[in-house]
């Protein structure tokens, strides 16, 4: 089985890869019946040479390949007929603008396997670059808080090299005693979790963040029922409102009245209410001045993500009295930051744990039969068809 690292043609460029030179070589120690060859690559974060000196191929033909290895959706006349395919395709949710990729992938007989729907016998998601996003879309928040109040300069995230350095450059700057809230417990709240942790801020519990007065920085990481309460009162559990969302309302008005910093990790369900709403922002109690929506819903549970931003731009204004975008440096605003693309800006690392997670959850299944069902359940296409785990996507696929 030869296996092909592809190149990133998709425009902004994106220099992440699927797996690192160390891990190919490692690839092809544990699986030696596997051939592994990387598309040459003018952008991407581990240049040619560093595959080629540990005598990984590097080459312009990937036609030889068998199974493909991507980051972003791969342009259609880039596809190669007849192959497997792996790569974040943004078609699950019948995106609108991705539908003529899933049709050409039907048209061109590929096996299409998307990196989000790999996932365990649970349906539990086990690989991605959440990790990456809270990490950077943290440090990014405290750097729009800087700027915002003239208070500190940081560089870029992708200007330095690694998580380490961002917790350098967050440790070097003196914080007044803000509070901060970050919800979520997932892969994109642990790793915001590992920014506030490696800056060494005062972790609280939920009780003394609301009641509180502190003469430093703290923070409260508060999870789905912290923020959420039933509107009859009868019952509050999790479980209760996975089944039952639409008996929920906001409960997160409490910590828009006591929070400066706002980052948003969490997970947002269908059907569930919004969190941060127009009317609490715009509460004359509201003391959020800064946002770091790193799970980026545009026009989604966080009333003030009107658009995701940019790397080259991460930072816009929201004006609460009239629910609209304006300068940061408006008096009157709220720094938003709403990055859709956060683990661009830690390529290296980024690759680096992504990779991890591909060799320990998915390339096993290649050589064990997939007794896991892991390749079975991750396939969306198969003989020019969707896969009957996804047939729900035909009537995307017929443009209905």
């Amino acid at each position: 089985m030869i296996f092909g690292v592809i190149q990133e043609r998709k425009s902004p460029p994106d220099r992440r890869v699927v797996f690192t030179p160390e891990e190919l070589v490692r690839l092809q120690s544990q699986y030696p019946e596997a051939k592994v060859k990387v598309e040459t690559s003018p952008i991407r974060v581990f240049p040619d040479d560093a595959y080629a000196i540990l005598g990984i191929e590097v080459t312009t033909d990937m036609t030889t390949c068998d199974v493909l290895f991507g980051v972003k959706e791969v342009p259609i006349d880039a596809l190669i007929p007849n192959k497997k395919y792996f790569f974040f395709s943004h078609t699950i949710k019948k995106q609108l603008y991705n539908r003529k990729l899933l049709q050409a992938v039907l048209a061109k007989n590929i096996e299409l396997y998307d990196h989000e729907t790999i996932v365990d016998a649970q349906n539990k998601r086990l690989i991605g670059f959440g990790r990456y996003a809270g990490i950077v879309g943290a440090y990014n928040g405290f750097r729009g808080f800087g700027i915002k109040y003239e208070l500190f300069t940081l560089p870029k995230a992708e200007t330095l090299q690694s998580k380490d350095d961002l917790i350098v450059r967050l440790k070097r700057v003196t914080l007044p005693n803000i509070k901060v809230v970050l919800t979520g417990h997932g892969k994109v709240g642990m790793g915001a979790k590992e920014i506030l942790d490696g800056m060494k801020m005062k972790e609280v519990s939920l009780d003394d963040y609301l009641t509180k007065t502190f003469t430093q920085p703290v923070y409260t990481q508060i999870d789905v029922m912290d923020y959420n309460k039933r509107k009859d009162g009868l019952r509050n559990d999790k479980k209760d409102f996975y089944a039952h969302p639409e008996a929920y309302v906001s409960d997160f008005e409490r910590f828009a009245k006591v929070t400066d910093l706002f980052i948003a990790g969490h997970f947002h369900g269908n059907g569930s209410p919004d969190i941060l709403t127009q009317s609490m922002l715009h509460a004359p109690d509201c003391k959020i001045k800064v946002v770091a929506d790193v799970s980026c819903d545009v026009d989604g549970p966080i009333a003030c993500t009107l658009r995701a931003t940019t790397i080259a731009e991460p930072f816009m204004g929201y004006l609460p009295s009239e629910h609209k975008e304006v300068p940061y440096t408006h008096p009157g605003s709220i720094l938003v930051m709403s990055v859709d693309n956060l683990p661009c800006e830690l390529p290296k690392d980024a690759s680096e744990g992504f990779g991890e997670m591909f060799m320990q959850h998915v390339l096993p299944a290649f050589f064990n039969g997939d007794k896991d069902g892991i390749l079975h359940r991750a396939q969306i296409t198969a003989h020019g068809q969707l896969t009957p785990r996804f047939a729900y996507l035909q009537d995307y696929v017929d443009g209905k």
